[in-house]
């Protein structure tokens, strides 16, 4: 795995371990690694096979973990965020949901809406097990990542949402995801690459 580089941030009053694995332009970003167990291992497992960037945050240590709403988090003292942010040109910012409506449903928000559908595309290998939800119209509304302030979206071609159901995020104990799910995340990301 590519050497990152550390920081030690409070955001709110709540201590963050922030690790972030500068590559290429397009940016892999998990911003509630503790709370969405999984995010934050395909985050790193993607970017690296894609040569892509990564930023996670982590709350390393805590029991109970803080969960920030994504536009609280985009902190303009976090040093490696504004690094991420000056680097990568689109973002994939990954989330886990636990709709109990929508337990293999991916909903993929974000205001790169072109970006989401390439991303969908290559998700396409996940079906019939999973289903991609692209219109925003059917994405519950706090699922679709339109924050001007949510990081997802601060990057110059602003970037997807994708809140991962639980099934496709862990596939034991150890947030270990579907090797399925990081295959199909990958080529959605090199779709992405090679559409800049």
């Amino acid at each position: 795995m590519t050497s990152g580089r550390t920081e030690h941030v409070e955001i709110e009053g709540v201590p963050f371990t922030v690790t972030l694995c500068p590559r290429g332009a397009i940016g892999l970003l998990a911003l509630h690694a503790d709370n969405e167990g999984g995010t934050a291992e395909l985050a790193e497992s993607v970017a690296e096979r894609c040569g892509a960037t990564s930023l996670v945050f982590r709350q390393p240590g805590v029991t109970d973990p803080v969960h920030l709403p994504s536009p609280r988090m985009a902190a303009d003292h976090c040093a490696l965020l504004q690094d991420f942010l000056a680097h990568v040109s689109v973002t994939v910012s990954l989330h886990g949901h636990m709709r109990a409506a929508a337990p293999r449903t991916l909903f993929l928000g974000g205001r790169n809406r072109s970006a989401a559908r390439r991303l969908a595309y290559g998700l396409r290998t996940l079906r019939p097990e999973f289903r991609t939800v692209t219109d925003l119209a059917v994405i519950p509304v706090a699922l679709r990542g339109l924050h001007a302030r949510n990081p997802v979206n601060l990057t110059p071609g602003g970037g997807v949402q994708v809140e991962l159901p639980l099934l496709a995020r862990t596939s034991g104990p150890d947030d270990i995801p579907p090797p399925r799910v990081a295959d199909a995340l990958a080529a959605g990301v090199r779709l992405l690459t090679a559409g800049r």
